[in-house]
């Protein structure tokens, strides 16, 4: 059963997300646009919508929005809409303020507001009306991230018939970490809605199904979840990447190779550039990056004719405190280390707090002798695989945090321990003086990693896995009592 666009159309797909893949665009007259949105998630699940006749349930990211259902780029989009209290409650309290450091190893303390998860809930079970109405009988439904992980339980209950799927982006915090959260049931039973709960790595998926185990007392076996209303639920590893031909293809181009001379040129044209390309978030580890480099530089085992560091930190969730003062703790960081260590027209670190096109962003990466990645934790982490598939003539070295999901798949890598200046340090260095030969062997086979394993096999590989959920009231086959 396919949809026509009337506004009681049913799809065989729905996508739900806390955004919508474009975002409005309010012109000078008041009247309203619409501009896709960037992102890895745009590309990877457009093509399959497509295929599927889909329809994307989502914010459209300021407040009050409408919520007329409307085409474009030939997908469905239905927004939802929040008042400014359920951004600062839901968005910016529970979800950025709780989940997100509480995700990420507590680098930053998580606050726990009883309004906030009450508002949390609230949207959670808006989300999951949409997309009840939007289903069609036996449909396929696919939700997306930390911020709406009571939607699968909720959607469950209105609606028994559809399989479900849902994915999140960021890493799954081990038990002892997850167990802080007053609301720590709710989560797990809110996720145990879905048939096939998907995470960056398999470490997150462990961590899951042992929560169950353990907090919800569901019986488990390996990667599966069995229920009392006799489904089961698997958790497992689906690492998301980039759109690898298009970004090669991109790179490739004359003018983004143009630009990436004028970028060493407008940068003095040192032996060496680095570059660091984050959200400017806590978790990126851009602090600790940034004062590795500048220590290099007091060592005098740099200076600034041998190498300067370009860093994109791209704004981010301007309005909470805790990125306010990391801001203006680099501002004041790359301040000192150009006062120290740079000369007239040769700044040590250039540092942009800004965003870029694709086209800008693919001549840095091709522009980069070192591309430096080093969060303190990442559910995957793109710029890396970014940075790969822009360097089609092999050369360039990538120094990446072991506690990144692409950690697991770029092994040749220039892998460090985040915490470590001194490894960090010695990373960089032993990155700067590697043969051409040594980093093209590296460079080849991350290369064929990445080429290998696209956004698009990734959203193959989780959409034929949900689609293989059997019907009869979504069992699986327990395995033989045999199986270890």
């Amino acid at each position: 059963m396919g949809g026509d666009s009337g506004s009681d159309a049913t799809f065989d797909l729905v996508v739900v997300a806390n955004r919508l893949p474009v975002d409005r665009v309010v012109n000078e007259d008041g009247s309203c646009t619409w501009r896709r949105s960037p992102g890895g998630l745009v590309t990877a699940v457009e093509p399959v919508m497509q295929s599927y006749d889909g329809a994307w349930v989502g914010w459209d990211g300021g407040p009050d929005g409408p919520e007329e259902p409307f085409d474009e780029n030939g997908m469905r989009l239905v927004p939802v809409s929040l008042s400014a209290p359920e951004i600062e409650e839901f968005y910016e309290g529970f979800s950025n303020g709780t989940l997100w450091p509480l995700y990420h190893d507590v680098v930053a303390k998580p606050s726990f507001h009883r309004e906030w998860w009450e508002s949390y809930v609230r949207v959670n079970r808006r989300f999951a009306e949409k997309a009840a109405a939007l289903a069609a009988e036996d449909g396929l439904v696919w939700v997306h991230d930390y911020q709406l992980q009571l939607v699968p339980a909720m959607l469950r209950d209105l609606r028994p018939d559809l399989r479900i799927g849902f994915f999140l982006h960021i890493p799954f915090p081990p038990l002892e970490l997850f167990v802080q959260l007053p609301w720590r049931r709710q989560i797990l039973e809110g996720l145990l809605g879905a048939d096939l709960v998907g995470f960056q790595r398999p470490g997150g998926a462990q961590n899951f199904v042992r929560l169950v185990r353990q907090r919800v007392g569901h019986k488990t076996h390996r990667d599966l979840v069995y229920l009392p209303d006799g489904r089961t639920v698997e958790a497992a590893a689906f690492p998301i990447s980039i759109d690898f031909a298009g970004l090669a293809e991109l790179s490739r181009t004359p003018a983004v190779a143009e630009r990436a001379r004028e970028i060493r040129d407008q940068l003095g044209n040192p032996r060496h550039v680095l570059l660091g390309v984050d959200r400017l978030d806590y978790t990126k580890g851009i602090y600790d990056r940034l004062r590795a480099f500048g220590e290099l530089l007091a060592d005098e085992t740099l200076s600034v004719e041998d190498a300067v560091f370009l860093q994109v930190a791209t704004p981010s969730r301007e309005r909470v405190d805790e990125y306010r003062r990391l801001r203006d703790e680099i501002d004041r960081l790359v301040g000192r280390i150009n006062g120290d260590y740079g000369r007239i027209g040769r700044p040590a670190i250039s540092y942009l707090h800004s965003s870029y096109p694709r086209e800008e962003m693919a001549a840095m990466f091709k522009a980069a002798d070192i591309m430096v990645v080093t969060p303190l934790r990442d559910g995957m982490n793109l710029v890396a695989k970014e940075y790969v598939a822009c360097r089609e003539d092999e050369s360039g070295a990538l120094v990446l945090s072991e506690f990144a999901g692409a950690a697991d798949e770029l092994k040749q890598a220039f892998l460090i321990n985040p915490y470590d200046i001194n490894g960090m340090k010695a990373a960089i260095m032993e990155a700067r003086s590697a043969k051409p030969r040594e980093l093209a062997r590296r460079m080849k086979a991350m290369r064929k990693t990445v080429q290998s394993h696209d956004v698009t096999a990734w959203a193959q590989q989780f959409m034929g896995r949900l689609a293989e959920v059997r019907p009869e009231h979504r069992k699986r086959l327990r395995p033989s009592e045999g199986d270890g």
